[in-house]
């Protein structure tokens, strides 16, 4: 179903009645066009919105025992620098931690009724959507490189694991609270842009300046692309969950695999 605010209660109670399993990823996109005043209270505010109309749905609906997978990422943590974290690290308190926070605390709310998974979700690697696309469109140029210092980390996931982790969470009873969906070897930017130059057979050598990044995109340069996160996959690991693709050259290779220009 597509979040539409304007259908009222009634209309998401009736579509969960005798609904096993809830996943909820409404929210409106991140990382199209600057950080306005206006797109920072749209990009909080779809989520908050959706996320509490959902949890009163599922409450409207008697849906106790069903179990919600609720849409956050790993931008809950900040930008602490490169020590590791986990699950049970703290947050921060920029404006993604905020927003992942308020977020999560919505979800919450059906705790009562539901097990809440929170889904802190790193950078997805699809060929066809999300940030892979416009971190490979300079390599094709033949302009690849890496961004700023290229020191940040970057905690990424193959789409295909994020997908089965999803479904192992769905059917695994001992998995609630926050679940880190990223990959068990982060790297950094410049071992990422190093990846991608030998998945595409092209260079990888010209970086892109960390002031160039911040006119172009104004604060959101700072917190998506200049800084990173050292976030692993504890909970999953731990419980039992098998990876597909546990390096970045691994999953850029399938992607990238027998495959034109995108």
């Amino acid at each position: 179903m597509q979040w539409a605010p304007a259908a009222g209660l009634d209309v998401w109670a009736r579509a969960f009645e005798g609904a096993g399993a809830v996943i909820n990823l409404a929210g409106e996109p991140i990382a199209e066009g600057r950080w306005t005043t206006t797109r920072k209270r749209a990009i909080l505010a779809s989520r908050l919105e959706a996320t509490s109309g959902v949890a009163a749905a599922l409450r409207a609906a008697g849906a106790s025992g069903a179990v919600l997978l609720s849409g956050s990422a790993i931008g809950y943590y900040g930008t602490p620098g490169d020590q590791p974290l986990d699950e049970s690290s703290p947050g921060g308190t920029d404006f993604l931690a905020t927003v992942c926070r308020e977020w999560e605390h919505e979800a919450l709310e059906a705790s009562d009724l539901a097990r809440v998974v929170l889904l802190r979700t790193g950078l997805v690697l699809a060929r066809g959507g999300g940030a892979l696309p416009q971190l490979a469109l300079p390599f094709h140029l033949f302009a690849g490189g890496p961004l700023g210092s290229g020191r940040q980390v970057m905690s990424w996931i193959h789409r295909d694991d994020w997908i089965a982790m999803v479904r192992w969470a769905l059917a695994n009873p001992d998995v609630r609270g926050p679940l880190n969906l990223t990959a068990p070897a982060p790297v950094t930017n410049r071992e990422m842009a190093a990846a991608l130059g030998r998945a595409l057979r092209r260079p990888a050598f010209v970086p892109t300046p960390a002031f160039a990044l911040r006119l172009a995109l104004g604060e959101m340069a700072d917190a998506m692309i200049l800084s990173g996160q050292r976030v692993l996959p504890r909970v999953a690991q731990s419980r039992g969950f098998t990876f597909r693709y546990e390096t970045v050259d691994d999953a850029l290779r399938e992607i990238y695999a027998g495959s034109g220009p995108p």
